[in-house]
């Protein structure tokens, strides 16, 4: 377990505003994670193996997309137990985002609101970062999984959207264990516009014939992931299904684990919210009032793409029930994100167990 009990640093860092607090904790993982200070967020990861899109992961638990945004702290959010993390969203150019204020918590709901808008360093520092990180060094145990998040600048204009995301898959892959393809951020002019029919088929078709490529290169095929939005109707999902089957299943309709889906991003839905203090804030509102709207997502998905495709559930989980119900829901894996701000480290391990415990439940019945 962690040396510093999470509450004592919540209670002080929530006494900042929430950005400054998010920059102050990356800075300390990224100058402690290398170091004896590391133990004062270490813990021992979960063991439950699981095959996944080809891959093969420690545990089913995962940190999502947006907190470590430039690969700075791999290794620390590593010694914290998870079975796989994502990192970025990293656009080809660096980009400062969106003004400050952009981050803003809602303790009443257990709830973010950001929007931070991609910022990042670029692909060439991201880049760097990424290939410092250790965590595979240890060959006594099997490494999690990295995941590289990959977005387009906001001055791209969206008809050139798929040059950007074409720039940085040839870029990532390398680095890789899946590549996660973000189009669902809230915070980016007209992104959320790639998810519809011939856009998305467009930049599918555009990455996975790209992709190919890249295999044939380095020899080896890696999963990418498309991350979509929670605010989409049940017809809008089954276009986005049936996308996702016509590039990611064989010729014999079978998962081929080339593709997958991360289901779900930040929430433009005020309805949880109304009333609170920011919770008129524009942007992503993320935590405890998604977890019941990604789930949804998630129950649609699998009924459309059926058992086998690739899913990774993320929204809301905040305890490890939360997290289970992502798999009853039909997920594969599960991620977090806003629960580590209000839940700190031990979450990773509670969500880890019980996702144990879930399974091997499963697996007698």
């Amino acid at each position: 377990m962690p040396l510093l009990p999470y509450a004592l640093a919540r209670l002080l860092l929530f006494q900042l505003d929430a950005e400054t607090a998010h920059d102050l904790t990356l800075d300390a993982i990224a100058r402690s994670q290398h170091s004896v200070l590391r133990k004062v967020y270490a813990q021992t990861r979960v063991s439950d193996p699981v095959a996944v899109a080809g891959m093969e992961f420690p545990n089913r638990i995962g940190l999502a997309a947006g907190l470590d945004k430039n690969a700075r702290c791999i290794d620390g959010l590593a010694a914290m137990g998870f079975g796989f993390v994502e990192v970025g969203t990293v656009t080809p150019k660096g980009q400062t985002g969106n003004p400050r204020p952009r981050m803003f918590r809602l303790p009443q709901a257990r709830a973010l609101i950001n929007r931070l808008g991609f910022n990042n360093g670029g692909l060439e520092a991201f880049l760097a970062n990424v290939q410092q990180a250790r965590f595979r060094a240890d060959q006594s145990v099997k490494p999690m999984c990295l995941g590289l998040n990959i977005g387009k600048n906001a001055s791209t204009p969206i008809d050139k959207a798929v040059d950007d995301y074409l720039t940085c898959l040839d870029a990532v892959y390398p680095h890789a264990d899946y590549v996660a393809v973000n189009i669902s951020s809230p915070n980016t002019q007209n992104l959320r516009s790639l998810q519809s029919d011939a856009a998305l088929d467009a930049l599918l078709g555009s990455l996975s014939e790209r992709r190919e490529r890249l295999a044939q290169k380095t020899g080896h095929r890696k999963p990418m992931f498309l991350k979509i939005a929670p605010d989409l109707d049940a017809e809008q999902i089954a276009v986005i299904a049936h996308t996702l089957l016509r590039y990611g299943t064989d010729s014999a309709g079978q998962p081929n684990h080339a593709l997958g889906v991360i289901a779900t991003n930040t929430t433009l839905s005020r309805e949880a919210v109304q009333g609170m203090e920011h919770g008129g804030e524009a942007g992503g509102l993320s935590g405890a009032p998604v977890l019941e709207r990604s789930n949804a997502v998630i129950r649609q998905l699998r009924a459309s793409l059926g058992m086998g495709f690739p899913i990774i559930g993320v929204g809301g989980v905040l305890s490890g029930s939360d997290a289970v119900s992502k798999l009853d829901a039909g997920a594969d894996l599960v991620q977090m994100y806003t629960g580590l701000i209000y839940q700190g480290p031990a979450l990773v391990r509670e969500a880890a167990l019980a996702l144990k415990a879930y399974g091997e439940a499963s697996a007698h019945t």
